[in-house]
């Protein structure tokens, strides 16, 4: 097996275990992320939803500021998986927020048609940028 591959399914497994965690009574569609930093840690995220819907956290955005407020900045790659089964691209927001701390990361969704692969400048190419 690949380094890839074996990247690839922790990232997978560790995505579908923080699905578990995902809060969503509003929705009903739940969310898991994990991404991998460059030392090796795998960090997750599930979405959480709140009755004022501008409180939601998305999934993604959980893994995200998990990793930077442990100090793990330069994120390899970020695994998406959604409790529907049909892949969940992330939204505008994390998209921008990707962008901006994991440019560089793999990004992979999860369906049940198998992973798809994507770089952030596929999902959002005219990112907002510092400058």
């Amino acid at each position: 097996m690949t380094y890839r591959k074996r990247i690839v399914e922790q990232l997978l497994e560790a995505s579908s275990e923080a699905l578990k965690r995902a809060v969503a009574p509003y929705s009903r569609f739940k969310v898991g992320a994990s991404l991998l930093a460059d030392d090796g840690t795998v960090l997750t995220g599930c979405n959480i939803e709140n009755p004022s819907l501008m409180l939601s956290i998305c999934a993604e955005k959980v893994a995200i500021v998990k990793a930077i407020s442990e100090g793990k900045k330069n994120i390899k790659a970020i695994m998406i998986k959604s409790s529907k089964g049909d892949y969940c691209p992330p939204c505008g927001a994390c998209r921008q927020l990707i962008a901006e701390f994991a440019p560089e990361a793999e990004i992979y969704l999860a369906g049940k048609r198998g992973i798809k692969k994507y770089t952030i400048k596929e999902l959002l190419p005219d990112a907002f940028k510092k400058d």
